[in-house]
């Protein structure tokens, strides 16, 4: 496989992990008085997709020929923070559970690939 099939087929694995799935809608509640929770609750609001949030793939080491076409090809940039090259997950609107899930099937389908590279799926809420 060249590197282009192997990005497409880790881009259909994220795809097809995240088919299906359905996040843990977030409850949003704001308070009479924002300082205390125990105060009033004024209005009330479900986020269906769950809490917002980012979710990247990082993988490592960096200089590695894969790494190296990835970014070459606009898919990766090199990570500053956490070393080795990040794959940004941009679909799925601000919904960090589904963000995570395409990380995790994307991750899991690069190391069957690609069992030499590290590869880990990684997030933060926002």
């Amino acid at each position: 496989m060249d590197f282009r099939e192997i990005y497409d087929a880790c881009d259909v694995a994220g795809k097809a992990n995240v088919e299906g799935f359905t996040p843990d809608a977030m409850i949003v509640q704001q308070h009479e008085n924002m300082m205390d929770d125990n105060s009033s609750v004024v209005k009330g609001y479900v986020v269906p997709d769950g809490p917002c949030g980012f979710a990247w793939v990082n993988i490592k080491p960096g200089n590695n020929a894969f790494c190296r076409w990835l970014k070459a090809n606009d898919f990766g940039r090199t990570d500053s923070y956490y070393g080795g090259v990040t794959v940004w997950v941009s679909d799925y609107n601000q919904s960090m559970q589904k963000k995570e899930k395409y990380a995790d099937g994307f991750v899991n389908k690069l190391k069957e690939l690609m069992p030499n590279l590290k590869a880990y799926s990684m997030s933060r809420m926002d």
